[in-house]
């Protein structure tokens, strides 16, 4: 057996090579990843310890779902707790209550058809997270709710992993049971507790930028220890260690410093994910493993979005957050291979979990990927779902029957610093953002804002309603920009677009369409500190100066960070 050194050197390279191809056909790097799993299982015939690895896989989950606590706030949490809430008990429930009789239909029997149309409506944390983190949408409202029904489903299927263990005999033990609860509650007041300290004494310790660092993560793992031996699980002890950090004015530095860490670990989860995704039986399995993955891509989301749109959504949002249950978890694959132990379902029916997990996990990469694409080709049939979105008006009052000469779409990063302007020179504007804690803040200020996304056409169209005559888009996706521009340029050829781009072709694309202003930022930042260095590079005086106004500049800008 190789070293330890060899075998981790081994699944890097392959998985960059892997990670390389499928970058080239534009496919997603957890893919490549899983896939690194696979071949190493099916051609190391056993010379890599795959085990070994299982612990520094758990590494990369805790420090994930560290992260994502670390970026919650508490408000916007407790906002979208009860939507998030009741569409994941919704979920679970309809999900395995249509599944049942389903699979029922394709020939298993009562316990194997209970056990899979229970295991079937768990969704996987690490994987939507990961996914929602890279597209930038874990501050976005559906994004919100997204990790809350998936928090929802972790409490759910840890207690039912503990209820099938306190199964004896056909009788339920409430000794097993029972102190769950307490030792739930127990965790959430030492998160109350630590929090109350870190609040007191976190200033002296962030003294230190790597003190600051090394108590972080350790603080993390303790939580995540504490929740395991309390027979809960790592992620929800991760997610709520992040939590107690998250209104610490530290918060963005610490994620920040976390997340090389954490890209490194998550590499080797789903890389130990693929070498676990063995077959049993393969041929006889495929049809329903087809039909069952079918059932899961496009019934897990149809049940969110119906419940959504009860609750008051958009069908966008809707969309969008049902996209997110589109996959089986590694709770069902642990769910399956428990009642395979206890005997109580045979073998083949992890094989045939398996399979769904392989096809689910891969076709639900591509729709969280790429939805809001699918949102486009899907929104004309989507309106029957709609009640009246009464929470995301509840954002938007600051605009309704009023006109602006300027609209400024997204605040963040570029957005701030346009706001500041327009602030100065007195111009009537309306702020549009995706992100509720972002106009809820604005909103506080009086600052005239509106929640909507520009890729909804609906709310393309309420915005032109307002006849800008200059409209400033600082989103940072391209497919909107281009929306933006050819909206209002075919609406009314005098207005003054600015557009942002993140590539030189983007920018070029989005000139050829209309645009008459394309920020790209890292060029503006590089031709800056050319014209700065060029001008100023010898004068100290000058440079002091500036050097003072910069430190205000980003004093304030921290200090809004949150905004």
């Amino acid at each position: 057996m190789a070293s330890i050194f060899v075998e981790l050197g081994i699944i890097l390279i392959v998985a960059s090579l892997l990670g390389l191809v499928f970058r080239a056909i534009k496919q997603p790097l957890i893919l490549a990843y899983i896939a690194t799993g696979l071949l190493i299982a099916e051609f190391s015939d056993g010379l890599f310890a795959v085990d070994a690895y299982q612990s520094l896989a758990e590494v990369g989950i805790a420090l994930l779902l560290f992260i994502v606590g670390l970026n919650m706030d508490l408000r916007i949490l407790k906002e979208v707790g009860k939507t998030s809430l009741i569409a994941g008990l919704g979920q679970v429930v309809f999900t395995a209550a249509l599944g049942y009789p389903l699979i029922r239909w394709l020939g298993f029997d009562p316990v194997a058809s209970l056990y899979l149309a229970v295991a079937l409506t768990f969704s996987s944390t690490v994987i939507v997270v990961k996914l929602l983190a890279d597209k930038n949408d874990l501050d976005a409202l559906y994004g919100k709710i997204a990790v809350g029904i998936l928090l929802v489903q972790d409490f759910i299927a840890i207690a039912l992993l503990i209820l099938i263990v306190a199964f004896d005999a056909g009788k339920l033990s409430s000794q097993m049971f029972l102190p769950l609860v307490v030792k739930g509650a127990l965790l959430f007041l030492i998160a109350y507790i630590a929090h109350a300290i870190f609040k007191k004494y976190f200033e002296v310790i962030a003294r230190s930028q790597e003190l600051l660092y090394i108590i972080a993560v350790a603080w993390c793992f303790l939580m995540a220890l504490i929740a395991e031996q309390f027979g809960l699980s790592i992620e929800i002890g991760s997610f709520l260690a992040g939590i107690v950090l998250a209104s610490l004015p530290f918060n963005i530095d610490i994620a920040s410093k976390v997340k090389p860490l954490r890209d490194f670990f998550i590499i080797l989860f789903f890389v130990i994910l693929g070498t676990q995704l063995t077959f049993t039986g393969v041929s006889a399995l495929i049809v329903p493993a087809l039909i069952l993955s079918l059932f899961i891509l496009i019934g897990n989301p149809l049940v969110v979005l119906i419940l959504m749109g009860l609750l008051g959504y958009r069908s966008r949002t809707s969309f969008l957050t049902g996209l997110i249950v589109a996959q089986i978890s590694e709770f069902s694959l642990i769910m399956i291979a428990l009642g395979v132990k206890l005997g109580h379902i045979q073998q083949e029916i992890l094989g045939l979990t398996t399979i769904v997990g392989i096809i689910t996990i891969a076709g639900s990469v591509y729709m969280i990927t790429y939805g809001d694409r699918l949102y486009a080709w899907c929104a004309p049939f989507l309106k029957w779902c709609e009640r009246r979105h009464v929470h995301e008006r509840k954002l938007s009052l600051h605009a309704i029957g009023k006109q602006y000469d300027m609209l400024l779409l997204g605040y963040h990063r570029i957005g701030y610093h346009v706001l500041k302007h327009l602030q100065e020179q007195k111009i009537k504007y309306l702020v549009v953002d995706y992100n509720p804690e972002i106009i809820r803040n604005l909103m506080e200020r009086n600052i005239p804002s509106l929640y909507g996304d520009v890729a909804d056409d609906e709310m393309l169209q309420e915005l032109k309603k307002y006849r800008p005559k200059v409209v400033i888009s600082t989103i940072h996706l391209f497919e909107d920009n281009l929306l933006v521009t050819q909206a209002f340029r075919k609406a009314n050829k005098k207005v003054i677009v600015y557009a942002t781009a993140k590539t030189v072709p983007e920018a070029l694309m989005l000139y050829k369409k209309g645009a008459d202003y394309v920020i790209v930022p890292h060029l503006l930042g590089g031709e800056h500190i050319a014209d700065l260095l060029k001008r100023k590079i010898t004068d100290k005086k000058h440079l002091q100066k500036l050097k003072k106004k910069h430190i205000e500049h980003l004093v304030s800008l921290h200090n809004h960070h949150k905004i």
